[in-house]
C-alpha cells in the first residue's frame, strides 16, 4: 500500500514539473529584452575619440568601399566563448588600398539566430569615433568591446559586426565578422535552470529513497508471514536393533555366547 502511494506521489510530482517548465521558459523569454542599444562611453584612443552622441546605423545598409579590407581578432578569447553579461573584446583591423583617406565613423554589432539572420536577438553597443582617419596604403586597428544580455539563454548564436566609414564624404560599411559565438552562463552565478535542476534532483532522490524503503518493508513483512515448512513423516516404520552400534564389541560376543549355552 505504501509503495503504491509513493509511486502515485512520484508520478504527480513529475507531472507538475513537466507542466510548469514551459511556463518557466516563457517567463524567462518574456523578461529578455528583444533589443538593447548601449551608447559608447567617452574613451580616448590613438586614432580617435569615442563620441558622446552615438547614432544607430543598423537601419542603413551601405556597401563596402573598393580597396578596403577588414579583419578581426578576439585577442583574449580565441574560442569565441562569451559569458552572458560580461564584456568581450574584438580588435578590428582595416587596410586601405584605395586612393583616398577614409574616416571611421562607428563600429557596431548584433546577435542573430544561427539558422536565420532575420531573427534579431540583440543589438549590441555602438562605438562611434571622431578623427579616426586611415590614409591610403595604411593599416589601422580599432578595439570594440561588447557584452550580450545577462538574460540571454546559453547556446550558439551568430555575431555580425560591421564598421561604418566615409570615403570622400560617401558612407560605406564593411562586415568584419559574421560567424558563430558560444554564449555561456555568467561565471559564479546560479541561474534559474541550475536551481530548478538541483531541486528536481533532490526531489527525485528523496522519492526514490522512500520507494526503496517501502519495498524493503514489504519484503520483510512477507518474510515474517511466510509459514514454516512442515516435515512429512512417512507411515512406514522400520525395526532396527538398538544394539547395532555395539556390533563387534565384547558386549555382543558375550550375548552370542549366552545364546549358544541356552541352546
Amino acid at each position: 500500500m505504501r509503495s503504491t502511494m509513493s509511486i502515485r506521489v512520484f508520478s504527480l510530482f513529475l507531472s507538475l514539473l513537466l507542466f510548469s517548465s514551459p511556463f518557466l521558459q516563457v517567463a524567462r523569454c518574456q523578461s529578455d529584452p528583444e533589443t538593447e542599444v548601449v551608447e559608447g562611453t567617452g574613451e580616448a584612443g590613438d586614432l580617435g575619440i569615442v563620441g558622446d552622441d552615438v547614432q544607430d546605423f543598423g537601419s542603413d545598409n551601405f556597401s563596402p568601399a573598393p580597396g578596403i579590407e577588414t579583419v578581426c581578432v578576439f585577442p583574449k578569447n580565441p574560442s569565441k566563448v562569451v559569458a552572458a553579461g560580461e564584456e568581450s573584446e574584438v580588435l578590428v583591423g582595416m587596410k586601405n588600398d584605395g586612393d583616398s583617406s577614409l574616416n571611421v565613423i562607428a563600429i557596431q554589432a548584433s546577435v542573430h539566430l544561427p539558422f536565420d539572420h532575420r531573427y534579431l536577438v540583440q543589438n549590441l553597443s555602438v562605438k562611434a569615433f571622431d578623427n579616426a582617419t586611415v590614409p591610403p596604403s595604411a593599416q589601422a586597428t580599432f578595439p570594440y568591446i561588447f557584452a550580450v544580455s545577462k538574460f540571454m539563454q546559453p547556446g550558439s548564436f551568430d555575431l555580425v559586426g560591421t564598421i561604418v566609414y566615409e570615403v570622400d564624404q560617401n558612407p560605406y560599411q564593411s562586415t568584419f565578422y559574421n560567424g558563430t559565438i558560444e554564449v555561456t552562463e555568467p561565471c559564479g552565478l546560479l541561474s534559474v535552470e541550475s536551481v530548478f535542476l538541483f531541486c528536481l534532483g533532490i526531489a527525485v532522490i528523496g522519492l526514490l529513497g522512500l520507494w526503496i524503503r517501502g519495498q524493503i518493508q514489504n519484503l520483510s513483512k512477507k518474510t515474517k508471514r511466510a509459514p514454516k515448512a512442515k516435515v512429512e513423516v512417512g507411515t512406514a516404520t522400520t525395526v532396527a536393533s538398538t544394539d547395532e552400534w555395539l556390533e563387534g564389541t565384547a558386549y555382543t560376543q558375550t550375548l552370542s555366547n549366552k545364546s549358544k549355552k541356552k541352546k
